[in-house]
C-alpha cells in the first residue's frame, strides 16, 4: 500500500499514513486522463458569442422599394443578411451546446488516476490538522510555507467540511486553491503542482469514493 508522511504545523514529519491502494495506487492511463479533461472543460464553456439573424433585426417591415420599375435590384427586407446592419448568416449563437457526456465510471477512474499520479510523484501531503484556532490567512499560508512542497507553484488545498473556515482563509493566498473533498475533480488535481489535505480529508476522500 502507498505510504505518505504526517506533517505537523511546524512542517515537522510526525508519522506516515497507509493510503488505500484502491484509490491512491491506481496506475494513470492517459487516454481516460484525457477524455476526463476535455469533458469536464467543455461542460464549463458557456457560449457568450451571439450574432442576430434576420428574424431578430428591429426594422426592416416595409419593402424598401417597389418591385419593378426602379433599375435597381429587387430586395423584400434591409434586414436581410447582404445588407449592412442586416441579419448574420451562420454566425456564432448563444444557444450551441458544447458538453460532452463522459460516464461517471470513467470520471470517477480519472480522478482516482490523478490522486495516484500526486502520491507517485511526492506530491501529495497530509497535515495532522488545520487547528480550530487558525484565524487569519497569514497563520495558513505560514503552515502551508513550512511544509516542503514546492514553494511558487499552483496547491490545492483540500479540506472537508469540519475545516471549511481555514479554507475561506487560504482563498486569499496566491497560487492557493481551496475546495472541499465532495469538489475533487480531475482539472484541479492535474492544474496544481502541489496537493494538500489533512488525515481527516485524506479520509474523507476516501469514504467518497469508495462508496462510488
Amino acid at each position: 500500500m502507498p505510504q505518505v508522511a504526517i506533517y505537523n504545523r511546524e512542517g515537522q514529519a510526525t508519522g506516515t499514513l497507509e493510503l488505500d491502494s484502491a484509490i491512491f495506487g491506481v496506475k494513470p492511463k492517459p487516454a481516460i486522463l484525457h477524455e476526463a479533461v476535455v469533458a469536464q472543460r467543455a461542460n464549463a464553456r458557456v457560449a457568450i458569442a451571439h450574432t442576430k439573424t434576420r428574424g431578430e433585426i428591429s426594422g426592416g417591415g416595409k419593402k424598401p422599394w417597389k418591385q419593378k420599375g426602379t433599375g435597381r435590384a429587387r430586395h423584400g427586407s434591409i434586414r436581410s443578411p447582404i445588407w449592412r446592419g442586416g441579419g448574420i448568416t451562420f454566425g456564432p449563437r448563444s444557444n450551441r451546446n458544447f458538453s460532452k457526456k463522459i460516464n461517471s465510471k470513467v470520471k470517477r477512474q480519472a480522478i482516482l488516476m490523478a490522486l495516484s499520479d500526486k502520491v507517485a510523484s511526492g506530491a501529495l501531503f497530509v497535515l495532522e490538522a488545520l487547528a480550530a484556532d487558525v484565524s487569519k490567512t497569514k497563520e495558513v499560508a505560514k503552515i502551508l510555507r513550512a511544509l516542503p512542497i514546492a514553494q511558487g507553484k499552483k496547491t490545492l488545498l483540500v479540506l472537508p467540511v469540519t475545516e471549511k473556515r481555514a479554507g475561506r482563509l487560504a482563498a486569499n493566498i496566491a497560487r492557493v486553491s481551496p475546495i472541499g473533498t465532495g469538489s475533487i475533480n480531475v482539472v484541479d488535481v492535474l492544474n496544481n503542482t502541489n496537493f494538500v489535505t489533512t488525515v481527516e480529508g485524506v479520509k474523507d476522500i476516501v469514504k467518497i469514493f469508495r462508496t462510488k
